[in-house]
């Protein structure tokens, strides 16, 4: 049987962290943590070592993106799901740039969050309808500029270009798989490797990656 996934809640409201950390642990969760703002968070994440961070974006200094991005720092292979009141594209843009690997906002139902820590976990990208297109599109816009075709293009092999065209496409690696017909860990591992090479440390920037290069118009359906 495998080890129940470790979960940390951050928020400042009382009420609804109890009700995020009763909802995690009657799932099955390991909730190994909870704080009521940033600087408890980037306090207890060292000895709580939580797989996924559960995490509002308003809350007392140091806020969610400043907190996101310390624990990156801290530990890469961490995920971050912000659940936030608000939708705005701003906070999106500015959570997933600090490293945030999910973004939900609080009006999702119970059996959503779930999911998005049980995806987080594995390593998915997950947002709440609506967001991804908005993530996907500005980083577009963003990258619109000269195109980042420089003498140190780092070579990737075939499958793991093939492997990247999904990311892209925003599939997750149960689906690559099947798509593939690979294992999960073999997917896992082509991302990997993929991550080393580009010297990036999640999807969110390899996916980014994948859109400046135009790997995400290429796919087939």
């Amino acid at each position: 049987m495998t080890d129940p996934i470790r979960v940390m809640v951050v928020d400042d409201h009382p009420m609804w962290r109890d009700a995020v950390e009763r909802d995690l642990a009657a799932a099955g969760f390991d909730v190994v943590g909870v704080a009521a703002n940033g600087s408890e968070a980037l306090a207890r994440f060292p000895a709580a070592r939580p797989q996924v961070v559960v995490l509002d974006l308003q809350i007392p200094a140091p806020n969610g993106v400043e907190v996101t991005a310390e624990i990156i720092r801290q530990d890469p292979s961490a995920r971050v799901l912000i659940l936030s009141a608000s939708g705005e594209q701003a906070d999106v843009l500015e959570a997933v740039k600090a490293g945030a690997t999910g973004y939900l906002v609080k009006s999702a139902s119970r059996d959503e969050l779930l999911d998005a820590v049980r995806r987080v976990a594995r390593g998915d990208t997950v947002f709440t309808p609506g967001l991804a297109g908005l993530v996907l599109g500005e980083f577009r816009r963003m990258l619109d500029g000269p195109p980042s075709d420089g003498p140190h293009q780092p070579a990737l092999t075939e499958r793991e270009t093939e492997v990247l065209k999904m990311v892209a496409k925003g599939m997750s690696y149960k689906q690559i798989a099947d798509r593939l017909v690979l294992s999960h860990r073999t997917v896992q591992n082509h991302v990997q490797n993929t991550l080393r090479k580009l010297q990036m440390h999640n999807r969110v920037e390899l996916t980014r990656y994948a859109i400046e290069q135009g790997l995400d118009d290429d796919a087939d359906d």
